[in-house]
This record gives structure tokens, C-alpha cells and sequence, in this order.
């Protein structure tokens, strides 16, 4: 128990720190002892319970869901981007922004950018600075060829995202399904096709979307799947996909003659790369997340407040 007189020096102090803002030095020529008692004094004053300290931001709340994303799924980084009142079309931008900023910034020592495709990275790329970086070569992580919506393919985010960053790409020129699982090792044994697929197995840094193709989904806009396509992935349990690749709800990768016959990089080969950053928001993609972060095919997670919140609590 602290006396009287012990009780009114440790207040005494702490307001002259955290209200008056004198430093611990001018603290400790005032009342006469050394700065290291100082500290000690105020650290005595939190453990008496005379300082408690909040945290008054409207970020806390996203803080401390990075936190437990961090913490539950064994993740490097998680950047959680407020999301409440705006449209999904603002929360896409909100998060294609945040991931321009984290990724524009965690780029030392990186020679080789990987990316994938979608409305998401298309964002994030849109939003990217310009910044000159000459030593990094970018490479799409999945075929992409066709006539609707280039602007989101693997090859047009690589060229433009190298715009951006004055840099070279690589080109996959393959579809990203093929017709067969026949047609897709004929394209695979041509040297061009090759080498750029070995180039993305060993990017430095790979940067993804994550896509549920039941819900709102892209693919099925593209016209890769159809009713028929989607009914059957229902039945072998898909839940998600990764550039095409697609994962139960524990995050197994579901192999058959379907999903065989994609072109781009396989989930093994992207669990083996260094750092994949996963640029996702809404809710409708909820379990498809959920179920990448259990396969452990991600370890930097950027992702929209409202979607954060749910997967933390339905842990």
C-alpha cells in the first residue's frame, strides 16, 4: 500500500508528464533525484493504477482487429482499412489504395514482383505512385487472354503496374482455362509459356485477390464458368480461388480434371514464395478468406473493416 505522501508525489508526477508534458529530465531536476527513478516512479504510478491510458482514435478498433488477424492466422502483417458508411465501390477503392501504399512501401530488396487479377488489384494498381524502380521485373501469375474485361487480366496489371514503377514485365500469353487438360501440356511445353511460369514461382513477392465463385463472382462475369461449372465446384466443396485455383473450406486445394486445366502458378508453388499480399474486401467473400487463410496460402492480409470483423469473430 502506498502512503499519503507517496500516493501525492507519483500523481504529482504523472500530471506534470502526461498533462503538462514536461519531460522525465525536467521531472527529475524539479523534485531532485535521478531520471531513471523517474521513469521507475511512473511506471509505479501505472502498476497503482493512478495512470490508465486510452487510446482515443477512431483507428483503434482496426488496430486491434490486425492484432488477432496477426495472432489467429500466424500472419506477418494485416492492414484492416476503415470501411463503415462507404459503398462497396469506395470500399473497394479504400482497400486497392491501402494496398498500393503497403506494397509501394515494401519493396526494398524485391527483384521480382508477381501479381495476380481482379477488380481489386486492378485498384490497387490504379492507386499505385509512380515511382522509379528499374532493378524490379513483374510477372502475371496466371494466363489471361481474351476479350472482356482486360483491364483486370494478370498481363495488362503487370504492364501497367510497370509503368508505374519504370520497370520490365513478362507477358504469359495463354489463357488462364484451357479447353483440355491435353491442350494446356501442348501450351505448357512451349519454351515462352515455360519460362514465364518459372519466373512467378519465384517472385519475391506475389500480390493477390481472393475470389468466391458463387457469390458476385468475376469469373463467372468473364464467362469462365457457367451455372454447370459452378454447380459442380459446389459439389467438390469449393469455397474459394486464388488465380484460378481453387480450396475447400479448411483450405485444401481441390485437384480433378476441371480445375487441372488452368495456366498460372498452383497454390503449392505460392505457399512456397516468400511473401503473398492479399488484397481483398466484402463480405461476400467471407468464407472464401477465411477458408485461404486456414490453407496458409497468404501472410500479409489487406482487407476491409467490416469483413476484418467478421472473420475475428466467427473464429
Amino acid at each position: 500500500m502506498l502512503t499519503w505522501e507517496e500516493r501525492r508525489q507519483l500523481v504529482k508526477i504523472a500530471t506534470l508528464y502526461y498533462t503538462e508534458g514536461w519531460t522525465q529530465e525536467q521531472i527529475a531536476k524539479k523534485i531532485g533525484v535521478s531520471r531513471p527513478i523517474v521513469s521507475k516512479m511512473i511506471q509505479k504510478a501505472k502498476e497503482a493504477g493512478i495512470i490508465e491510458i486510452y487510446i482515443k482514435d477512431e483507428s483503434i478498433h482496426t488496430v486491434e482487429l490486425e492484432q488477432k488477424l496477426e495472432k489467429y492466422f500466424n500472419l506477418k502483417d494485416a492492414l484492416v482499412v476503415p470501411s463503415v458508411g462507404l459503398t462497396p465501390d469506395l470500399v473497394k477503392s479504400a482497400v486497392g489504395r491501402a494496398g498500393a501504399y503497403y506494397l509501394s512501401k515494401n519493396l526494398k530488396n524485391v527483384k521480382r514482383l508477381g501479381i495476380s487479377w481482379g477488380t481489386t488489384l486492378a485498384e490497387l494498381v490504379k492507386e499505385f505512385p509512380y515511382v522509379r524502380n528499374e532493378d524490379i521485373h513483374i510477372v502475371p501469375l496466371e494466363g489471361g487472354m481474351g476479350r472482356k474485361y482486360v483491364e483486370i487480366h494478370a498481363n495488362q496489371l503487370a504492364y501497367e503496374l510497370a509503368k508505374k514503377l519504370n520497370c520490365t514485365c513478362s507477358y504469359l500469353y495463354a489463357p488462364a482455362i484451357v479447353e483440355t487438360e491435353e491442350l494446356k501440356e501442348r501450351l505448357l511445353a512451349m519454351q515462352d509459356i515455360e519460362a514465364v511460369l518459372e519466373e512467378g514461382r519465384n517472385v519475391d513477392i506475389a500480390v493477390i485477390g481472393i475470389g468466391n465463385p458463387h457469390r458476385s463472382s468475376t469469373l463467372r462475369k468473364l464467362g469462365y464458368l457457367s451455372d454447370e461449372d459452378l454447380n459442380y465446384l459446389r459439389k467438390l466443396g469449393v469455397v474459394g480461388d486464388i488465380g484460378f485455383r481453387f480450396f475447400d473450406d479448411f483450405g485444401n486445394v481441390i485437384i480433378d480434371s476441371f480445375t487441372n486445366k488452368v495456366i498460372g502458378v498452383t497454390l503449392t508453388e505460392l505457399k512456397k514464395i516468400n511473401q503473398v499480399i492479399a488484397v481483398v474486401e466484402g463480405i461476400h467473400k467471407l468464407e472464401s478468406i477465411k477458408a485461404a487463410l486456414n490453407g496458409g496460402f497468404i501472410n500479409v492480409l489487406i482487407i476491409d473493416e467490416q469483413t476484418a470483423a467478421a472473420i475475428v469473430e466467427n473464429w
